[in-house]
C-alpha cells in the first residue's frame, strides 16, 4: 500500500511538471496572430509591429511592454498586468480587455473600437486621440484617465468611476454616463449636447468652462470654471 502510495505521488509529480514544462514551452512561442500566451510573463518585451491578432493574453503579466503599432484585434487581455505598457497606434479593434490592471500605459492614438472594458482598473492612463467609438467600459475604474481628443461615439460609460478624468476636446456623442462618477471630470472645451444619462447632480460636481457645449435640459453649474487640478 505504502509503495503504491509512492507510485502515485510520483505519478502526479512527473504529470506536473510536464504540464509545467509544457506551459513554459507556450510560453516562449514567437509572436504571432492567435499565439496562446496566457499566463505568461513577458513583462519589458519589445513587440513593436508584431501581429497578435486573436492572440490569447488573458493573466499575462505584460507590464513595460511596447506594443507600438501592433495588431492586437479580436485579442483576449483579459485580467492582464499592464503597468507602463505602451500600445500607442496599436490596433485593439474588439480586444477584450474585461477586468485588465493598467496604469501609467499609453494607448494615444491606439484604435479601440468596439473594444471590450468592463470592470477594467485604469488609473492614470494616456487614451489621447484614441478611438474608442462603441467600446464597453460599462463599471470600469478610469481614474485620471486622459481622454482628449479621443472618439468615444456610442461608448458605454454606464457605471464607470471617471474622476479627474480628461475629455477635452473628445468626441462623446451617444456617450452615455448612466450612474457614472464624474468628480472633477475636466469638459473643457467639450460637447456634451449629444451625451446620454447625464444629470444635473453628475455634472455640477465636473469641471467646464464657456466653451462647453451642454444638452438643453442642464444648466451650467456656478462652481464652473474650476481652478487647476
Amino acid at each position: 500500500m505504502v509503495k503504491f502510495r509512492r507510485m502515485s505521488l510520483a505519478v502526479a509529480i512527473s504529470i506536473g511538471l510536464m504540464a509545467s514544462g509544457s506551459a513554459m514551452a507556450r510560453c516562449k512561442d514567437p509572436a504571432s496572430a492567435g499565439v496562446d500566451w496566457h499566463g505568461c510573463n513577458m513583462q519589458m518585451v519589445m513587440l513593436e509591429k508584431a501581429d497578435l491578432a486573436g492572440a490569447n493574453l488573458e493573466g499575462a503579466f505584460l507590464s513595460g511592454t511596447v506594443f507600438t503599432g501592433s495588431r492586437l484585434s479580436q485579442a483576449n487581455l483579459q485580467r492582464t498586468e499592464l503597468v507602463r505598457t505602451s500600445f500607442e497606434k496599436a490596433d485593439l479593434s474588439s480586444a477584450n480587455l474585461e477586468k485588465a490592471l493598467a496604469a501609467r500605459a499609453l494607448f494615444t492614438a491606439a484604435a479601440l473600437k468596439n473594444a471590450h472594458l468592463v470592470k477594467a482598473e485604469f488609473h492614470r492612463v494616456n487614451f489621447e486621440g484614441a478611438n474608442l467609438s462603441g467600446a464597453d467600459m460599462a463599471e470600469g475604474d478610469f481614474i485620471r484617465n486622459n481622454f482628449a481628443n479621443a472618439n468615444l461615439t456610442g461608448a458605454n460609460l454606464v457605471g464607470a468611476t471617471l474622476p479627474r478624468s480628461i475629455f477635452n476636446g473628445a468626441n462623446l456623442t451617444g456617450v452615455s454616463f448612466k450612474r457614472a462618477y464624474l468628480y472633477w471630470a475636466r469638459f473643457e472645451g467639450t460637447d456634451l449636447s449629444a451625451v446620454k444619462d447625464l444629470t444635473q447632480e453628475q455634472l455640477d460636481i465636473t469641471c467646464g468652462d464657456q466653451m462647453t457645449k451642454l444638452p438643453p435640459s442642464l444648466s451650467v453649474p456656478k462652481s464652473w470654471p474650476c481652478g487647476e487640478d
